[in-house]
């Protein structure tokens, strides 16, 4: 019955766009935009409507309708459903836009590149050479309306209207009827005497010729035009000529013209065609040619369009990595590519494979991924970060190779904003104090320090109390000279985060004893710090009233806002002494922080060496130079303040190289630079605010004396004091060199060994003496086994075999 009827264009699962339909190319379809009604993924359709009277176009549309289901291959345009009805037809393919729509759209952006054109054409020639060789088909309608472009960028064969077999089967090609197309037919047709010799793709060949010209001059407007090859390459010019050359017997096969083109120095032989046909064989190739090609495919990437980067080569990184063990070598180009993407393409494609990354145990993935998280840290949420990639990345600073602790460093930069409040106050500052105070590379403390005074305005009030004083006080005792200047710049830029009472008790003495530092960078970048914050003291007694605007970030809440001279400085914290970090490694690979056995300056001629002077053992935390009150205080001369952003923070890096250059043995510190300072024996140090980190190492606990100032042996000079190739030193003395052998006949309480820490809280250092205890226990066990059998043996004598025991 009628009313049962079904309405198949509705029900079909394809709806067409409202949009106007696009420039559709001559002939009996008309092209709209579509969309699948399930996903809304955009989709192609050819339409066409059945019109009475015109039974040829019909046949002509339900022929293609068929060719265009049956036939499959990469550069033929790809059917995905269709619709037959007694009024209309529907084929629905790939989302495609006609080739002249698309050159005029590009060239309106400023043109293809030949690269592109080049593998435009290559795919039409292979789309055709499979056709004529392996489908015996002839197209029979090849021109710039039978090629459309997909969204990658990639050419696709349509327009299989008046397709016929090469071998006569279905009665010769049929009637066109539409001059628009027969203008590309060969000369030889309008001969109908037979005589003509040709092979069977000369005529599709003749039409590829007619396509190359109108790719690069534009619409052709007679065939006679064709003798001009205009602005066709001169590397395509002889094999354009052998298309359209009047004899049909000479025009290659498509395979043979294919083979000419990609010839060295021809117009098809170039890195992006290389490119496109590696990844059609990906799939086949073996593990050390894809190695090679993802390394090499970072380069080209700069030259290839953006959208074959987008829908082409993306989606093969991502299978080379979820499926082909790419390993590391796909996170450069993946990167690359990322750039291309939008926001929630990015969240989509890129951070589940980011994400996944940070698991794995390859230690090449692991610091590629931390040299550029830079490129994909805006696209973390905070739940992920905290959740998925820092419980990851806290492990590279526990790892054996210094690189690997170096990246995880500096990674903290980028990771620090998006951190919770255990992560960031508890889990990292418990790394840090472990790298400052134990790693043996003197960079990587160097970098600790720097990215401390990076993030100290991420971090909450009380923790910053605690931290940032004791760390970089900690920070100016390294050995390693760029260490000491990184705590003197790490105070300089957190001055805004330091109470009056913390100024003058505790920051100020410790920059006073390094204006006789050896190194003069050192001396320099103290003598400034201490002028402003002298300054800053200064203005706030002349005016008690700005003291509480002084004080506002002092035990404000952790923010952003808050960084802004820390930020002036993160240029060198970054790219300054991180990017010497790995020479200055291989100048000092067994540099430690500890300070045992420091040769000191020999005295002066004329002055007797020092006896040693005893020191006491009680050790003496950087909370010594706190004082019973903690109120109100720290004054900030805006003019002074201010310089601090100004300044050159790069001198560190000046400072690295040049003690690279000169070979500069950083563990010859002399422990008696401060021997000048007095002792207050009667001042007791309040107890150490980092009890909480006492299980895993603590800024505090490598405030320890030594425990004697033993003299040089007779002869020992600095390293510093000889001359390592450069400039002949003058003969007038640095007025410094003559402070650091200076004897003093008190305890020096304040004096730190950097290498004489306790460190016997730590879980590691716990389980190795475990471990050595009862290997000691067993082998006292072992000992006494074999006292008492060797005891019962003399006792009895040997038995002899067979004796028979008496007793």
């Amino acid at each position: 019955m009628w009313f049962f009827a079904r309405d198949p264009v509705r029900d079909f699962p394809f709806e067409l766009s409202q949009e106007p339909p696009e420039g559709s190319p001559p002939g009996p379809w008309v092209l709209h935009r579509g969309r699948k009604k399930a996903t809304g993924s955009p989709v192609s359709i050819f339409v066409y409507d059945v019109k009475p009277g015109a039974e040829e176009q019909t046949q002509v549309a339900k022929a293609a309708f068929k060719r265009l289901k049956t036939l499959r291959h990469p550069n033929i345009l790809a059917y995905i459903d269709g619709l037959e009805t007694e009024k209309c037809l529907h084929i629905v393919t790939e989302a495609v836009t006609p080739l002249g729509m698309y050159l005029k759209a590009r060239g309106e952006a400023g043109g293809l590149k030949e690269q592109e054109l080049s593998w435009g054409l290559h795919q039409i020639v292979k789309a055709l050479s499979f056709l004529v060789n392996d489908c015996s088909l002839i197209h029979n309608n090849v021109c710039m309306a039978a090629v459309f472009v997909d969204r990658a960028g990639e050419w696709k064969l349509g327009g299989l209207d008046y397709m016929y077999s090469a071998q006569g089967n279905d009665g010769g090609p049929p009637s066109k009827g539409i001059p628009e197309l027969e203008q590309y037919d060969p000369p030889e047709l309008a001969d109908s005497s037979g005589r003509v010799v040709r092979e069977k793709w000369s005529a599709d060949m003749w039409r590829l010729g007619c396509l190359i010209w109108e790719v690069f001059n534009g619409p052709l407007p007679r065939a006679a035009a064709l003798r001009n090859p205009g602005k066709i390459p001169k590397s395509l010019v002889p094999h354009y000529c052998e298309l359209v050359g009047a004899n049909p017997k000479v025009r290659p096969n498509p395979s043979r013209f294919l083979q000419n083109c990609q010839a060295p120095g021809s117009f098809m032989n170039n890195c992006f065609v290389e490119t496109n046909l590696f990844l059609e064989e990906i799939q086949i190739k073996e593990p050390a040619e894809k190695q090679k090609f993802f390394q090499e495919l970072s380069k080209s990437l700069d030259s290839f369009p953006e959208d074959f980067c987008r829908h082409k080569v993306l989606p093969q990184l991502l299978t080379a990595f979820k499926f082909g063990n790419a390993g590391a070598v796909v996170l450069t180009p993946l990167f690359k590519v990322g750039k291309f993407l939008s926001a929630e393409e990015y969240q989509q494609k890129i951070i589940p494979v980011v994400v996944k990354m940070f698991s794995s145990t390859d230690r090449a993935m692991r610091i590629r991924l931390l040299q550029q998280m830079e490129q994909f840290i805006q696209y973390l949420d905070e739940p992920t970060v905290n959740t998925q990639i820092f419980p990851h990345v806290v492990h590279g600073f526990l790892d054996t190779n210094p690189a690997i602790r170096e990246q995880t460093v500096k990674s903290m930069l980028l990771l620090a904003p998006k951190l919770n409040e255990t992560n960031l106050n508890v889990e990292l500052m418990k790394h840090f104090a472990r790298l400052q105070a134990k790693d043996e590379q003197g960079p990587i403390r160097c970098n600790t320090t720097v990215c401390l005074g990076k993030i100290g305005s991420y971090l909450s009030a009380s923790t910053r109390h605690r931290v940032l004083i004791s760390a970089f006080s900690r920070a100016t005792k390294d050995p390693f000279a760029p260490s000491r200047v990184a705590g003197v710049l790490g105070f300089a830029a957190t001055h805004n985060l330091y109470s009056v009472s913390d100024c003058a008790h505790k920051i100020l003495p410790v920059l006073c004893s390094l204006t006789v530092d050896p190194e003069k960078s050192v001396r320099e970048q103290a003598f400034k710090a201490i002028r402003s914050f002298l300054s800053k003291l200064e203005s706030v007694s002349e005016d008690p009233t700005q003291l509480a605007e002084v004080e506002k970030d002092v035990h404000a809440a952790s923010s952003p806002g808050m960084g802004g001279a820390a930020a002036s400085w993160a240029g060198w914290a970054v790219t300054g002494v991180s990017s010497l970090t790995s020479k200055l490694i291989r100048a000092h690979p067994t540099a430690t922080p500890a300070g045992t056995n420091v040769p000191q300056r020999p005295p002066p001629e004329g002055h007797p060496t020092p006896a040693p002077t005893p020191v006491p053992a009680t050790p003496t935390t950087s909370s010594h130079w706190e004082t019973q009150q903690e109120d109100k205080g720290e004054a900030e001369d805006s003019s002074t303040a201010d310089r601090w952003d100004d300044e050159d923070w790069g001198s560190l890096e000046q400072e690295a190289e040049s003690v690279l250059a000169q070979q500069h043995d950083w563990n010859s510190r002399s422990q008696a630079t401060r021997a000048g300072q007095v002792s207050h024996p009667e001042r007791k140090s309040p107890e150490s605010d980092w009890s909480s980190w006492e299980a895993e190492g603590s800024w505090e606990q490598g405030w320890q004396e030594s425990n004697s100032s033993e003299p040089p042996p007779e002869g020992t000079r600095l390293a510093s004091e000889y001359n390592w190739g450069g400039p002949e030193s003058s003969d007038k003395g640095d007025p410094f060199a003559a402070l650091s052998v200076c004897s003093s006949a008190q305890p020096r309480p304040d004096v730190d060994s950097w290498g004489e820490d306790n460190w016997e809280g730590l879980e590691t250092e716990s389980r190795q003496a475990k471990a050595e205890l009862a290997r000691k226990k067993r082998e006292e066990r072992r000992r006494e086994m074999e006292a008492k059998r060797a005891e019962k043996k003399a006792a009895k004598g040997p038995m002899k075999l067979g004796a028979r025991k008496l007793d």
